[in-house]
C-alpha cells in the first residue's frame, strides 16, 4: 500500500517540530501495514490517526487525516491536537483521541490551519522569490513550548488561527524599520506580544479605578482580555498596531496611547489571505501597493520621501 504525503502538507507539517516529519514516516510506515487503523472523523472520506507526541522528540501530539483508496493512502492533513483539546490535560493518547474525534472542533480547526498555513505559504514564497531581504528579516517558528508559555503568561487560550502561524514565524524583524504587512506593519515577536499585552491591561486596570465611580456609559475600556496583539506599525514601534479577539475571531486596533479600539471586520486569515492576493495580484490591490527597494518589500501607503526615488512598484 503505497502512502501519499503532499508536498503542501508535508513543508507545513515540518513547522509544527524538527520531529514531526520522523514521526510522520513512521505512521507512513504503519498505515501501509494497517489502512484502516483511523477512525471516522467529522470530515466527509477522512480518517483520522493520533500520534502520540511523547513517543518522539520535538514532536507534539497529532492528528492526521487521511483518505484510503484500494491501492493507495494520502495524508490529506496534519493539526497539532492542543488546537483542538481542552486546557484540561489528557490521561494518554486514548483520552486525547474521543476528546478530539468528540466535537466538530477538530474540523473547523483542520480548514483554519490549512487557511492559515496556504494564506503564509504565498507571502513567504512571494518574499523568497522577489524580496530575499524581507524573507531572511522573518523569524523562524516559535516551538509549541514557547507557545504554551506564553499562553501561560497571558492566562487565555490561544486561538488556533494564531497559533498555526506563530508554529510558522515568531515575528518580523523587518528591513530598515518596516515589515512584511500592508502598511509596511510587522508581526510581533512573542516577547513583543507579552510586554504590550502587560501594558496594555495595566492601563485598564488603572481605568477600572476610575470606571467604578463613573456612569456606565462613561467608563473606558482600552483592552480586553481576550485581546491578543499581533501585529505592530514596525519591528520597533510599538505605538499601535492589531489584536486578534480570542472570543470573537475578529481583529481591532490597539493603541499605546489608549485611544479608543477600533474595529476591524478581518479575521486573521481573511487579513493574510489579502495581504497575499495584493502581492500576487497587484493590479487588483485597493488597500495598499506593493513595491519593492532592492531586495526588500516596501508597501506604497508607508514609503518615506526619501525612499520614493528608489522605489518599485510591483506589477506582478
Amino acid at each position: 500500500m503505497d502512502v501519499e504525503l503532499p508536498p503542501f502538507v508535508r513543508d507545513t507539517a515540518a513547522q509544527f517540530g524538527a520531529g514531526v516529519p520522523y514521526a510522520l514516516k513512521v505512521l507512513a510506515g504503519q498505515l501501509a501495514d494497517d489502512p484502516d487503523m483511523g477512525r471516522p472523523s467529522n470530515l466527509p472520506g477522512i480518517l483520522t490517526v493520533m500520534v502520540d507526541g511523547d513517543l518522539f522528540e520535538d514532536c507534539p501530539a497529532l492528528a492526521v487525516g487521511y483518505i484510503r483508496e484500494p491501492d493507495r493512502i494520502e495524508i490529506r492533513y496534519v493539526t497539532p491536537i492542543s488546537f483542538a483539546e481542552s486546557a484540561e490535560p489528557v490521561a494518554d493518547a486514548r483520552d486525547r483521541e474521543q476528546q478530539v474525534e468528540g466535537p466538530a472542533d477538530l474540523a473547523t480547526d483542520v480548514v483554519t490551519v490549512r487557511e492559515v498555513a496556504d494564506a503564509w505559504q504565498r507571502i513567504t514564497g512571494w518574499l523568497q522569490r522577489n524580496a530575499p531581504d524581507s524573507y531572511a528579516a522573518l523569524r523562524a517558528g516559535a516551538g509549541p513550548a514557547s507557545i504554551a508559555a506564553l499562553e501561560g503568561d497571558l492566562g487565555i487560550r490561544i486561538p488556533v488561527e494564531l497559533h498555526v502561524l506563530w508554529l510558522l514565524t515568531a515575528g518580523d524583524n523587518g528591513v530598515n524599520g518596516g515589515g512584511c504587512l500592508p502598511g509596511n506593519w510587522a508581526l510581533m515577536t512573542l516577547d513583543a506580544v507579552a510586554a504590550t499585552y502587560r501594558l496594555k491591561t495595566d492601563s485598564q486596570a488603572h481605568e477600572d479605578t476610575f470606571n467604578t465611580d463613573r456612569p456606565e456609559d462613561e467608563r473606558i475600556t482600552v483592552w480586553k482580555e481576550t485581546w491578543i496583539p499581533v501585529v505592530a506599525l514596525g519591528p520597533a514601534d510599538g505605538t499601535s498596531g492589531l489584536y486578534l479577539d480570542a472570543e470573537t475571531g475578529y481583529l481591532g486596533r490597539w493603541s499605546r496611547y489608549n485611544e479608543a479600539p477600533g474595529e476591524e471586520l478581518d479575521t486573521l486569515v481573511t487579513y493574510l489571505e489579502e495581504a497575499a492576493d495584493m502581492l500576487e495580484a497587484p493590479a487588483l490591490a485597493t488597500r495598499d501597493k506593493p513595491g519593492l527597494i532592492g531586495g526588500a518589500l516596501v508597501w506604497l501607503s508607508s514609503i518615506h520621501r526619501a525612499q520614493e526615488d528608489r522605489w518599485q512598484p510591483w506589477t506582478g
